[in-house]
């Protein structure tokens, strides 16, 4: 009788151990450093152009009209006295440039709700916001000015009339693009038109109007810089002090004064970007 010795099992490899991620705040971390690199790429091949443009194309008696970076620093933003007068006037115009945007933001959005709800609006209505787009801003200023003076009301409808249309449009696409088979659903529970647009319209639309107000945002700080140039009545704004800095030539103190406009159109739309992420980040891929 011949006998079977069984043999002994090989033991089962142990599974591979699955590589340790890194903790939260240290992924968090990488991801927002690797994010500021392009900015600071950016930022330095700006710095080198600047510097090459100011020092090796333009001659010495020539180099007033594009200082380098650090004589703008040194004689203009690092001025306590220089730095004080513009950020009072840069303060005149963030007042007129989110006035004008939260008007934007009303009216845009009201006249978009009203479009959606009536196609013979929409056929009356949206070729005047056509036109007000079409229409250069600075044809119609001189006509601002003598209709309603010379002072805040006129730069903050200026700020309107340039940063509304972005708002009529994203809005009036976001209603139209609801999904069809969600219109089906309401109408199979008989919703009528006011809760139909609470409940279904504005919610769906809410990423295009940020992605609009986000756009108009920027627009508005162009719009209150060019109705501070034009209407000079009351506080100086930036855009006044760019137009005399212009006349003077003083090109250290106006390089200085676009610098802190144009710092404080990109906090703006930074803010607007931030309400987007935090608002629509977590359902829709606009804020991605």
């Amino acid at each position: 009788m011949v006998s079977i010795v069984a043999r002994p099992a090989a033991p089962a490899s142990a599974p591979a151990e699955p590589r340790p991620k890194a903790p939260l705040p240290v992924a968090q971390l990488r991801k927002f450093g690797s994010s500021l690199v392009a900015p600071i790429v950016s930022i330095t091949l700006a710095l080198a152009a600047w510097y090459a443009v100011s020092m090796l194309v333009l001659s010495e008696s020539r180099r007033f009209l594009l200082p380098p970076p650090h004589v703008v620093f040194s004689e203009s933003l690092a001025d306590p006295a220089k730095l004080g007068v513009m950020l009072e006037a840069l303060g005149v115009t963030a007042r007129v440039a989110i006035t004008g945007l939260l008007l934007s933001a009303v009216l845009g959005v009201a006249i978009a709700v009203l479009m959606s709800q009536a196609k013979p609006i929409e056929n009356v209505v949206y070729p005047y916001a056509v036109v007000l787009q079409a229409i250069p801003v600075l044809a119609v200023v001189p006509l601002i000015g003598l209709w309603l003076g010379y002072g805040f009301a006129a730069r903050t409808t200026v700020c309107v009339l340039i940063a509304i249309h972005p708002i009529i449009a994203m809005t009036l696409f976001g209603i139209k693009s609801v999904d069809a088979n969600l219109q089906e659903l309401f109408t199979l529970g008989r919703a009528g038109r006011v809760r139909r647009l609470w409940s279904l319209q504005l919610p769906a639309a809410l990423p295009s109007t940020l992605t609009g107000l986000r756009t108009a945002a920027g627009l508005s700080v162009t719009g209150a810089i060019i109705g501070d140039m034009f209407f000079a009545q009351g506080k100086p704004g930036i855009g006044t002090l760019l137009d005399t800095y212009r006349a003077r030539l003083q090109s250290e103190d106006l390089i200085g004064a676009l610098l802190l406009a144009a710092l404080f159109g990109v906090l703006v739309f930074t803010v607007f970007t931030v309400v987007q992420k935090v608002s629509v980040g977590r359902w829709h891929n606009s804020a991605n």
